[in-house]
């Protein structure tokens, strides 16, 4: 066991609550070999708030609950307990319907405050509850870069930040599923603040969104991205595709797709190295005018990407009428697919349909070996995810290439020999 992992629950109170005596016994088992301190027990719903109410308990570290009990399911404990704020942490266990632990996924994905660590199925494994468990307390410092922000910047801030340069582009590899190769990274926008330090989008982009300085933002972006690709080449690196995401105000501007145009042709790079990112969202903002940039942007020769495809009400039908050349399945449907049958599902379309149109597939947000080998067995074609790499800066590329060479060869090494004719730097 992983001992930094293990100190964030070590010792601490948990609760179980299963209208079984058994289950009880055996869960509060499992939680004491992880570490935990007081183990509490509870019958269902009910007793379970009236011993936490009571002050009968302390508030625990973590509640794991049975989802079918009498009195009251875990599906109405999970919100009473987060509506009351009575619990740090929340795993929710069952042996019913897989799917129906995806309505606590869900709801948890729409609702932060449900402090959700994951879903396990019956009966509970030991490894499986340790893997959640480090899992959790791995991701817990990105999960809170991602929520939305307290402090935004006022536009004279954000006029002052641009002049200054203090804008960047970290950039996250994608690797091929096939070879294990890298074949290409996402620039991912951040802020080197002079007394906030690093931040990430969440604390800038929404202040950005519809004010006239977005059109700037994004092309001081690319033309940083412009500079860092030539080097990249220049040290021996192949030409790689940088994918970078444009916003809707970007889209709808058809002076801002000259702009765009002009800049990379003045870089000397390539457009088929630049893959420019839009989600459905934008493209529902002047939608004709967003087509047709979308259109004109393809006959230049830049790539197009569908960015979080199978999120929107209408993805397929975006994905249809656009000239898209990359499908980027989103980070929902990719991770615990391994595990659920739903995703599962809906995962194998989604690749199904890329391949059946000749669009290239890429998974965000893999996060697991499990993951990876689903996606490799169904195709996928690239994978981006904390489980390959976090974002990182330009300068640092090169030593993480070398680095994790071998280890990203032993994922994909059952390759087909036709993995051996792909052409990148690992």
């Amino acid at each position: 066991m992983d001992k930094p992992m293990e100190h964030a629950w070590r010792g601490q109170t948990v609760m179980v609550v299963d209208d079984s005596v058994p289950q009880r016994n055996y869960l509060s088992g499992l939680l004491a070999q992880a570490g935990f301190g007081t183990v509490l027990q509870a019958g269902n719903g009910l007793e379970a708030l009236q011993l936490l109410e009571g002050g009968a308990a302390p508030k625990p570290y973590l509640v794991l609950t049975d989802l079918e009990m009498p009195g009251m399911d875990g599906i109405e404990l999970t919100s009473q307990l987060a509506l009351r704020n009575l619990a740090q942490h929340l795993i929710v266990c069952s042996a019913q319907d897989p799917r129906l632990l995806e309505v606590i996924e869900s709801m948890a994905a729409e609702d932060s405050t449900l402090s959700l660590l994951g879903t396990l199925l019956k009966p509970v494994r030991m490894e499986a509850l340790m893997e959640l468990l480090v899992q959790a307390s791995a991701h817990k410092t990105a999960r809170m870069a991602a929520a939305p922000a307290a402090w935004q910047p006022s536009v004279d801030e954000l006029a002052a930040a641009l002049g200054q340069g203090q804008f960047v582009p970290f950039f996250q590899p994608r690797v091929s599923m096939r070879s294990g190769r890298l074949k290409g990274v996402e620039a991912l926008a951040r802020w080197q603040h002079p007394e906030r330090g690093l931040l990430a989008p969440n604390h800038f982009i929404p202040a950005l969104e519809g004010s006239p300085l977005m059109a700037g933002f994004t092309l001081e972006i690319v033309r940083q991205v412009l500079e860092r690709l030539k080097e990249w080449h220049a040290c021996g690196m192949p030409a790689l595709a940088c994918s970078v995401n444009l916003s809707a105000d970007n889209l709808c501007d058809r002076s801002f797709i000259e702009r765009l145009q002009a800049l990379v042709a003045e870089s000397g790079v390539a457009p088929r190295n630049l893959i420019w990112e839009v989600t459905e969202t934008m493209l529902m903002r002047q939608l004709s005018q967003s087509l047709a940039n979308l259109g004109r942007l393809r006959l230049m020769g830049f790539g197009l990407a569908m960015d979080d495809f199978g999120i929107g009400y209408s993805s397929m039908q975006q994905f249809a009428r656009c000239p898209f050349s990359e499908l980027k399945i989103d980070r929902a449907f990719v991770h615990g697919a391994s595990r659920w049958p739903n995703r599962h599902v809906v995962l194998r379309s989604a690749i199904e349909l890329g391949q059946r149109l000749g669009v290239a597939t890429v998974a965000e947000g893999v996060e697991t070996e499990a993951d990876w080998q689903l996606l490799r067995g169904l195709g996928c074609e690239m994978a981006q995810g904390y489980l390959l790499a976090r974002p990182m800066e330009g300068s640092q590329l090169a030593s993480w290439v070398l680095r994790e060479r071998p280890r990203l060869k032993a994922l994909a090494e059952e390759r087909t020999a036709a993995g051996g004719d792909e052409q990148s730097f690992i």
